[in-house]
């Protein structure tokens, strides 16, 4: 690609478009010094980001616009990405349809129905919602406070032809409109109030009703008292399906990002009037080199750039703070008319409420690479496709990946987890304690660990039948690739161990670096690089995350324990029954260092309840 002239790009603010031979944008970025940004792009490729060396690699020339302000600069690349769809850069995709409901507000007599797919002017959406029977559900309770009609244009036509409503009018979930049972203005107030509630503006509503059935009371109007009572107790039936997060003013939404090297995991609480009125996930694919804050800021555009469904929020909590937070705030409040606040919640429950959308996040990238990796088809190309770039003596139909987990030194773990046919085999994982090594040595730590698991199945393998018994050990089968987590230097440890043991020709053995997935084999000075987007590819980061996470998750395990332990160590009287009575009692360590001594004494000996409270009390 030719290199523009420098002096002729602009330093101010703008949007910049990469171009093939063909003259399509294959990349679109922005910048706040356009000549800075684009120039970064013609550097030695070696020291460039292995998807940005290949961007560069198809494009022909490049092409920038030079605007006013950053804002301007976000919504400009906004705007092309979603216009281009250029294949360089991220895209946001739902990791599934999630359901809206919606109130076709344009038409002559609006309907309320669940849908799903692409949003069409002159229709309110509301949502999105996890479940469709959610919706259903909550739909069905409103519609006895707020009869709209949610059938069909055909089916509205039908009736309005035969002259005679359907059930839903005879069981007061409709008013009618198709025979004309209803006025325009009043089936528009019902409409109007559907729209508000569903909006999060339910303390009016409520009240206005609560007032009618005391007055209707009053006048001895007994009937019509106990169908707003009904209609009140729907209304109660819907509130309680939507969660309470804030204080009842408070219209805000809240942004978890999770990353990993190829994809990336958003999920998006949306709270109006302190209710979580809906949520939405989306799987975000890495084309392009972004780091997780300019990732959250794609994030921010994408969602906010044209209005959402439920309005712009007064404030954007965030789990990673963006880059360009300035531009992303003016945008904001640009957007709403307001000031727009975007921030880290740091405390309470804005920081609770954050980690369980982290941890929606979180699982629903799981959820996605496990599915990918659990369709057969699927795992049939990716242990051929394995076998062929590895130069594998047979097909991996069994794999290990070995991962270590410590904190400088303390706690030192490692973790082996299974694939069998491409599929995950919790009940063959395995957890080690690390026992040799003293301080931070990764290598010695990698060495102890298949030492010991394939020490296990030589002496397993070598014994005499009678000795072997009827069911096989726990490390009776070997791995046809046993994959360790690093670079040249784990998988050095792997193979001296192998040899060691006489098992060089009997299993294949590889490393994946982090880094750039690159994967190390030996007796090859050059790392394999596997074809990104490929089955094979992602099998080996399943196995590899699999395995980081469970070392992660042992290693933290045995901290908590040994604090826990050495916080209550040493308490005359206080042995390990006691005491794990009496954290599963409070709580955990945190419950017992705020217990008092009255507290501690109705679940110990006096003398013990003393010495616990003296433990955590200081001298006065």
């Amino acid at each position: 690609m030719r290199r523009p002239d420098t002096a002729t790009i602009p330093t101010g603010p703008g949007s910049y478009q990469f171009k093939d031979e063909h003259g399509r944008i294959i990349y679109v970025g922005k910048a706040a010094n356009l000549r800075s940004r684009i120039t970064s792009y013609f550097a030695d490729p070696a020291l460039l980001h292995t998807r940005t060396a290949a961007m560069v690699a198809v494009a022909n020339e490049v092409d920038w616009i030079e605007v006013d302000s950053e804002v301007a600069a976000l919504l400009l690349e906004y705007n092309l990405i979603k216009q281009h769809r250029p294949r360089f850069n991220v895209r946001l995709r739902d990791d599934k349809s999630y359901p809206f409901l919606a109130v076709t507000v344009d038409e002559q007599w609006p309907r309320a129905v669940v849908m799903r797919g692409r949003k069409r002017k002159g229709t309110k959406y509301f949502g999105p919602y996890a479940h469709a029977w959610a919706i259903r559900d909550t739909l069905d309770a409103l519609l006895r406070t707020f009869p709209v009609r949610s059938c069909s244009p055909a089916k509205f036509r039908q009736h309005e032809r035969l002259g005679r409503p359907c059930l839903l009018f005879h069981i007061e979930k409709c008013a009618g409109p198709c025979v004309g049972e209803v006025p325009v203005n009043v089936y528009r107030r019902h409409v109007d109030g559907l729209v508000t509630f569903l909006g999060g503006d339910t303390d009016d509503i409520r009240g206005e009703l609560s007032t009618a059935m005391q007055t209707a009371a009053a006048d001895q109007q007994f009937e019509e008292a106990a169908r707003l009572r009904d209609r009140l107790g729907a209304i109660d039936r819907a509130l309680e399906r939507q969660l309470m997060v804030g204080e009842r003013g408070e219209d805000f939404d809240v942004i978890a990002l999770v990353d990993s090297e190829l994809e990336a995991s958003v999920h998006v609480f949306y709270a109006r009037k302190g209710r979580v009125l809906g949520s939405n996930g989306f799987v975000i694919d890495k084309s392009e080199d972004l780091t997780p804050a300019a990732l959250m800021r794609r994030v921010i555009v994408d969602l906010y750039a044209d209005e959402p469904a439920l309005g712009w929020p007064k404030e954007v909590m965030v789990s990673i703070e963006p880059d360009d937070l300035t531009a992303c705030q003016q945008m904001l409040s640009e957007r709403r008319g307001s000031v727009v606040d975007v921030r880290i919640p740091q405390r309470g429950d804005r920081r609770e409420l954050m980690a369980t959308v982290a941890k929606n996040a979180s699982e629903a990238l799981i959820r996605h690479k496990l599915k990918r990796a659990s369709d057969h088809n699927s795992r049939s190309r990716a242990i051929s496709e394995l076998q062929d770039h590895l130069s594998l003596t047979q097909a991996p139909l069994r794999i290990e990946c070995f991962d270590m987990a410590h904190l400088q030194g303390s706690d030192y773990v490692g973790s082996m987890v299974v694939l069998e046919d491409g599929l995950p085999q919790k009940r063959e994982y395995r957890k080690f304690k690390v026992k040799t090594v003293d301080g931070n040595d990764d290598y010695a730590a990698m060495y102890e660990v298949l030492t010991r698991r394939l020490s296990a199945y030589v002496a397993e393998r070598d014994a005499p039948a009678h000795e072997r018994g009827e069911k096989p050990g726990r490390f009776a089968y070997p791995p046809q690739l046993l994959l360790v987590d690093g670079g040249k230097g784990q998988l050095g440890v792997a193979v001296q161990v192998l040899r060691e043991l006489g098992l060089e020709d009997e299993i294949n053995v590889a490393a994946i670096a982090k880094r750039f997935e690159e994967v190390f084999v030996p007796d090859r000075g050059e790392p394999i690089r596997i074809p990104r987007g490929s089955e094979a590819l992602y099998m080996l980061q399943v196995v590899r995350d699999e395995a980081h996470r469970f070392a992660n998750t042992f290693h933290r395990e045995r901290r908590a324990k040994r604090m826990k332990a050495s916080e209550l160590d040493g308490i005359k009287g206080l042995g390990p029954k006691r005491r794990d009575n009496l954290l599963k009692a409070l709580g955990g360590i945190g419950g017992v260092r705020e217990a008092s001594l009255e507290r501690l004494s109705e679940l110990l000996p006096n003398e013990v309840a003393r010495e616990v409270h003296a433990r955590f009390t200081p001298p006065q």
